[in-house]
């Protein structure tokens, strides 16, 4: 092959040359193989073939399919550590902050969530999700006033934002805010009368105004929405045996045990899920 090149003015290539050629070409591959691995569900594949890759190249591209294959894999301190090296390389990504935040907030590391959070507000200071996922981090600190303050900026510049406004919504009930948190809860009532975290805000007001046959009214809505939750069944039974109706109230806790876990260690990618619903109940 080389002899044709010389002949026909080609230059042959050298050994260093064919090294590179190979080491692309094993990238790509890797690279290809490792983000279908992914795509597929196959999160242990795309974490070797990707690892693997990474050898070969420090390619950003492939460091960042490497931390969503890991985040799927249930390494979240690794994929974390992965970011913060894409987030040396690329300062100015504000999308590279916001997922460090939401692993962040997956390992219940508030303080690394609100840093991530801080980082990317210096990028952009008006994104309204950013101001969503620092409220996050806020709650998580038990700082509950700025996470209202956050909540509030986040809808002033999305008036539609539902997420903000059932977070505000519960953070104000948490506090013993009823009438505000009142305000959040009927707007999205009125917006988004089906999705079963509005229904529950709704039913915990419900409840904490004094309002017992609503609120009863609206935790049969959800049970008969989810029949799986557990939430709706515990807040109907406490109802329940207010009202003296004490077979009501085992029968609903006996159906909270029945799809309760004999143990309480959560599986990682239930919690990865559950997380990122917390993140957004809205889809």
């Amino acid at each position: 092959m080389n002899f044709f090149k010389t002949l026909f003015g080609g230059k042959p290539k050298t050994p260093e040359e064919d090294k590179k050629e190979t080491e692309a070409h094993n990238l790509d591959v890797l690279k290809y193989d490792g983000k279908q691995a992914m795509m597929q569900g196959n999160a242990d594949y795309a974490v070797k073939c990707l690892t693997h890759a990474l050898k070969i190249k420090d390619d950003p591209e492939t460091r960042d399919y490497l931390s969503q294959a890991l985040i799927r894999q249930g390494d979240l301190l690794m994929a974390y550590e992965h970011l913060q090296k894409l987030a040396e390389t690329e300062p100015d990504n504000v999308k590279i902050y916001m997922r460090m935040a939401h692993v962040a907030y997956m390992m219940e590391d508030y303080n690394a969530m609100s840093n991530a959070c801080e980082k990317a507000m210096l990028i952009d200071k008006d994104m309204p999700e950013l101001m969503y996922l620092y409220a996050q981090a806020c709650i998580g600190l038990n700082d509950s006033s700025n996470a209202v303050a956050m909540l509030t900026k986040a809808i002033n510049l999305r008036e539609d934002y539902g997420d903000a406004r059932l977070l505000r919504g519960e953070t104000l009930l948490d506090e013993g805010n009823i009438a505000e948190a009142s305000e959040d809860a009927l707007w999205l009532k009125e917006h988004f009368s089906d999705v079963e975290e509005v229904l529950m805000l709704n039913g915990k007001i419900e409840k904490a105004k004094g309002e017992t046959e609503k609120a009863m009214q609206t935790f049969n809505d959800i049970i008969d929405l989810n029949p799986f939750s557990i939430d709706a069944y515990r807040e109907r039974a406490a109802i329940k045996l207010e009202q003296g109706d004490k077979a009501g109230h085992d029968e609903d806790m006996e159906k909270i045990a029945e799809m309760t876990p004999e143990n309480n260690e959560e599986d990682i990618e239930e919690k990865t899920r559950q997380a990122y619903k917390n993140s957004n109940p809205f889809g």
